[in-house]
């Protein structure tokens, strides 16, 4: 009872602030592009909960990384106000909030495929296993990457608040640094945590506790 009740506190968090960042965001155009990967990733969660719960960790981690998207999704991310006070705290040119979503983007996703591999037994614990969750992390981010050059193939200069370059050519490659950053800090700092979490989850079929 206490995870469902940790679980349902994250989902309806995350519902919350979906829901406020709805009402008048910037451009609407551009939230839902940024939110999107919630409104897949929230039923998808939910329909699997009962056959294949993710570990706390996960689901932790992975409200945290929606709750990023919905607030550059709000502000759009050149927007966000945490970000203004990150550029001016270390004199960046620019406003780092989309730097944030992509480390999230690489250490959530590597974590999720490490914990995916390792319970159907795809791959055993050992240097492979981290090295193959760091790889789907990488296409994850190169994906997105694509999705946001198709996106400003068809939408032109409407496009803009979505890919939130900021006038950096080097964006897509340092975005997807990023991303191999937050998957490389997830294998090294988490690993043992979630082996920890898995090896408490509940067998198949039985409940949640």
């Amino acid at each position: 009872m206490q995870r469902r009740s940790l679980h349902a506190a994250l989902g309806l968090a995350v519902l919350a602030a979906l829901i406020a960042s709805g009402i008048r965001p910037y451009d609407r155009a551009t939230w839902l592009l940024e939110v999107a990967p919630v409104l897949l990733a929230g039923p998808l969660l939910l329909l699997t909960y009962r056959r294949f719960p993710l570990t706390d960790l996960l689901y932790g981690l992975i409200a945290l990384h929606a709750l990023v998207l919905i607030l550059g999704g709000a502000y759009t991310y050149a927007r966000v106000p945490l970000g203004f006070w990150l550029q001016e705290l270390f004199d960046l040119g620019r406003n780092p909030y989309d730097k944030i979503g992509h480390f999230m983007q690489g250490l959530v996703p590597a974590l999720v495929a490490r914990e995916i591999l390792l319970r159907g037994r795809f791959v055993a614990h050992g240097r492979m296993l981290a090295f193959l969750a760091i790889c789907v992390a990488l296409a994850i981010s190169a994906g997105y990457e694509l999705i946001e050059w198709w996106v400003a193939l068809l939408a032109g200069q409407g496009a803009t608040d979505f890919l939130g370059t900021q006038g950096d050519p080097w964006d897509t490659q340092s975005d997807m640094f990023l991303a191999l950053i937050g998957a490389s800090a997830a294998m090294l700092g988490l690993s043992r945590l979630q082996d920890r979490q898995i090896a408490a989850l509940p067998r198949p079929g039985a409940s949640a506790r």
